[in-house]
C-alpha cells in the first residue's frame, strides 16, 4: 500500500543550531530539491524591486548581456556552498569569489543584509506554494543558521541574532525600499527572458502569465509587471497545489539531487569555481 509522505524521524531529531547545515542539505537534496531551487529564483526577483540594488545590477549591464550566464552563476555558487559545506574547500573558495565579485561594487550593508534574507525566508514564505508541506520551524531556524554564517564569511555587519527579528528586518526592509523605478523594471524582465528561453516559444506567453501570478502586488508593482489576467492566481496556484499532492505520494527521493553535478546551460561541458561571475572579475 501507498501512504503519503511524512518528514523522517532522524530528520526530526536532528538540532537546528548544531545540525543546520545536514538539515539544509536534507531539504534541498532530498525533501525539496525542486522546491528550493524554485523559492531562491523568486528570491533573486524581491532584490530587483529595490532601486538601490536594480540600479547597480543595471549599471553594470552583465545581467542584460548575459542572463543565463548570471542566473547559473549564482545557482552555482549558492549550491557549492550549501552541497560541499561552507567551511569545506569548494564552499570556501565559492564564498572568496563572491566576496571578490561584490567587492568592485558600492553595496551598502543594509542591502547586503535584505539579500540574504530572502535567502533565509523565501524558501519557506514562497516554498508554501509549491511543497506538499509546510517547513517546520526547526528547518525555518536552520536555513537562518546556514545563512548567517554565510553572512559572517561575507563581513555583512549586524545581521539579527534571532530567526524572528530577522523576518521583521526583512518585512520593514520591503516596506520602506519597494518602490518603482526603471531598472527594477529591466532587470526584472531579463530575467523572466531567462526563464522564457526554457520553454518552447508558443508557451512563452503564457509561462509570462504563470510568472507573474507567483509574484505578490507588492513585487508586481515595484518591478513595473502587470498583474496577471482574472483567475490567473488562483488557476497557476490550483495546478501547483495538485503537484505538490502528487509528489506528497511518491516514493521518497533516493539519490540526494546536486546542482553542481548538473548540465547547466552555461557550462555543457563543466566548470570551475573561478569561471563563476563577469570574466574581468
Amino acid at each position: 500500500m501507498f501512504s503519503p509522505r511524512r518528514t523522517p524521524p532522524e530528520i526530526l531529531a536532528l538540532d537546528p543550531i548544531r545540525d543546520h547545515l545536514k538539515i539544509v542539505q536534507w531539504v534541498g537534496e532530498y525533501e525539496f530539491p525542486f522546491e528550493t531551487q524554485r523559492s531562491l529564483e523568486f528570491a533573486l526577483f524581491r532584490t530587483f524591486a529595490v532601486p538601490s540594488i536594480s540600479r547597480l545590477l543595471a549599471h553594470t549591464g552583465y545581467f542584460a548581456a548575459h542572463g543565463q550566464k548570471r542566473y547559473d552563476d549564482t545557482a552555482l555558487i549558492i549550491a557549492e556552498i550549501a552541497e560541499n559545506g561552507y567551511d569545506s574547500e569548494r564552499g570556501r573558495a565559492a564564498i572568496r569569489r563572491m566576496n571578490q565579485i561584490h567587492r568592485h561594487f558600492p553595496i551598502t550593508n543594509d542591502d547586503y543584509l535584505y539579500v540574504l534574507s530572502t535567502f533565509v525566508f523565501e524558501p519557506s514564505r514562497f516554498g508554501r506554494l509549491l511543497s506538499w508541506r509546510e517547513a517546520t520551524y526547526n528547518e525555518k531556524l536552520a536555513n537562518y543558521v546556514f545563512w548567517r554564517e554565510i553572512g559572517k564569511r561575507m563581513n555583512i555587519q549586524a545581521i539579527p541574532d534571532t530567526l524572528e527579528a530577522f523576518d521583521q528586518f526583512n518585512r520593514a526592509y520591503e516596506r520602506d525600499h519597494f518602490r518603482y523605478h526603471e531598472t527594477n523594471h529591466q532587470v526584472a524582465e531579463a530575467s523572466v527572458r531567462v526563464f522564457l528561453e526554457w520553454f518552447p516559444a508558443p508557451l512563452r506567453p503564457i509561462a509570462r502569465q504563470a510568472i507573474y501570478a507567483l509574484m505578490d502586488d507588492a513585487l508586481l508593482e515595484a518591478v513595473g509587471f502587470p498583474k496577471p489576467p482574472r483567475g490567473w492566481r488562483g488557476l497557476v496556484r490550483g495546478l501547483l497545489r495538485l503537484r505538490a499532492h502528487i509528489v506528497k505520494w511518491l516514493p521518497r527521493r533516493r539519490k540526494p539531487f546536486l546542482l553542481t553535478q548538473s548540465v547547466l546551460r552555461s557550462y555543457p561541458s563543466g566548470y570551475t569555481v573561478d569561471d563563476l561571475g563577469p570574466r574581468d572579475h
